[in-house]
């Protein structure tokens, strides 16, 4: 675990307000259940979930006194800069708050508990690893075959994936295409749930492999790999996100259509100074 200089608050003043559901997540709510019940706020959040969905619980417990913890929210009204902003405790591992040597949500979230490292788990390792650099950081942590399968099916589960999502993802993934001399892979995907593309192409978990890949959905566009690519993506897309495990390697996306072959040109111009 991480140690922290900030000075520690009371567990009982403490009030979660928590994001988008993957598994990460769902780790951070039953450890919230098992240790502070009924000092949490989940509303079952898709991914870019925004702190407007609890805005007035939120002031309700800045009136009381309360310290909010905000985990993985999107601050759409101004919370983190406003007069409030000293009660207010911001948890994310996603955009400047990414990389290898940030502690994961769910890290930050142990040490708000001051839990002893005694309680963490090698469930937990594996959830914050997954969520910092999915496969290959949990091999990182030695996972075995059966726990990287465990993981990655519990992440897709928990992000509420269907049996029908799963099954055309891997359709979709069967029909990818190389491009820059392999260095990338492309996948259109009918919907927008690309953890069904990642797991069905990573070698680790019996597919082909990839070096960089984008899915194209039809409202969005994601990116993982190279952390040189995500660089570039972000200076050229301002209205992006990224994270992962950064500046190694990591994912960027965009909620709205792009070019296929404008997107393409500019990762393999990112790619050109390594040739």
């Amino acid at each position: 675990m991480i140690d922290s200089a900030s000075p520690t608050l009371p567990r009982s003043t403490l009030r979660f307000f928590l994001g988008g559901h993957d598994l990460e997540m769902v780790a951070i709510r039953e450890l919230l259940e098992q240790h502070v019940p009924g000092q949490y706020f989940d509303d079952n959040l898709a991914w870019g979930a925004r702190l407007s969905n609890y805005e007035q619980q939120i002031e309700r417990e800045l009136g009381a006194g309360r310290t909010v913890v905000l985990i993985e929210l999107i601050d759409d009204i101004g919370l983190l800069t406003g007069p409030n902003a000293a009660t207010v405790i911001n948890v994310d591992h996603h955009g400047e708050l990414a990389g290898h040597d940030q502690p994961t949500a769910l890290e930050q979230v142990f040490q708000l508990l001051e839990l002893p490292n005694a309680e963490w788990t090698r469930w937990y390792e594996l959830v914050a690893a997954n969520d910092r650099g999915h496969v290959p950081a949990m091999l990182q942590c030695g996972a075995s075959q059966a726990e990287l399968q465990q993981v990655r099916a519990a992440d897709r589960a928990a992000q509420g994936i269907t049996s029908d999502e799963e099954s055309i993802g891997r359709e979709a993934s069967k029909q990818a295409e190389t491009q820059l001399d392999g260095r990338l892979t492309v996948v259109h995907l009918p919907h927008s749930r690309t953890a069904t593309v990642t797991d069905s192409l990573d070698r680790h978990l019996g597919g082909p492999g990839f070096e960089n890949l984008v899915v194209y959905c039809p409202d969005s566009v994601m990116f993982y790999g190279d952390g040189r690519i995500i660089d570039v993506l972000r200076s050229t897309h301002a209205d992006g996100y990224f994270g992962g495990d950064l500046p190694e390697r990591g994912f960027w996306g965009i909620s709205r259509a792009l070019s296929p072959p404008d997107l393409q040109a500019v990762i393999a111009r990112a790619l050109t100074p390594s040739e």
